[in-house]
């Protein structure tokens, strides 16, 4: 009994190979599979790994470029627009578009895409955006979204 024990446990902690070897054989006009040379003929197929994973670098922000340490040049709108725009990963942010939420950070089309185009719009002295939620007809609720370089700022809702 130990030895079964013994031999089980061995099993189990010797990995067992990936990946085996593929090769073609063009027999006529047939095409065989095998793990093993099948002829003169036989030609070594390599197979991807498909595991899950890789690489989902399509989806981050773009690498901000290196700043020169002598430029100096005080653009004020510049630190404000990085503070205000933020990067919002795809997986929250299509959660956010179904719950149809509007977060700081999201861009116009974002909010577009969670409240739909605002009935009211203000361009000045900040641009706003203000929707109306109704609920059996009657005024429930005022959302305020305020803009600053393209990006939400904030959010407010308030009581009408």
């Amino acid at each position: 009994m130990k030895q079964i024990a013994f031999i089980v446990v061995l099993m189990l902690g010797v990995p067992g190979v990936a990946w085996s070897q593929v090769y073609r054989c063009d027999a006529g006009s047939e095409t065989h599979f095998s793990d093993q040379p099948c002829g003169d003929d036989s030609e070594r197929i390599t197979v991807r790994d498909n595991r899950i994973g890789g690489s989902f670098g399509q989806n981050l922000p773009a690498e901000p470029e290196p700043e020169e340490a002598d430029d100096q040049s005080g653009e004020p709108g510049k630190e404000e627009a990085e503070d205000t725009c933020r990067f919002i990963n795809s997986t929250d942010l299509r959660r956010y578009l179904v719950r149809e939420q509007v977060v700081k950070g999201m861009t116009k089309e974002h909010v577009r895409k969670a409240f739909g185009r605002p009935p009211e719009t203000y361009p000045t002295p900040q641009e706003t955006w203000v929707y109306q939620t109704r609920y059996y007809g009657n005024l429930y609720e005022l959302t305020y979204v305020y803009f600053r370089d393209g990006c939400v700022e904030e959010v407010v809702y308030r009581k009408p």
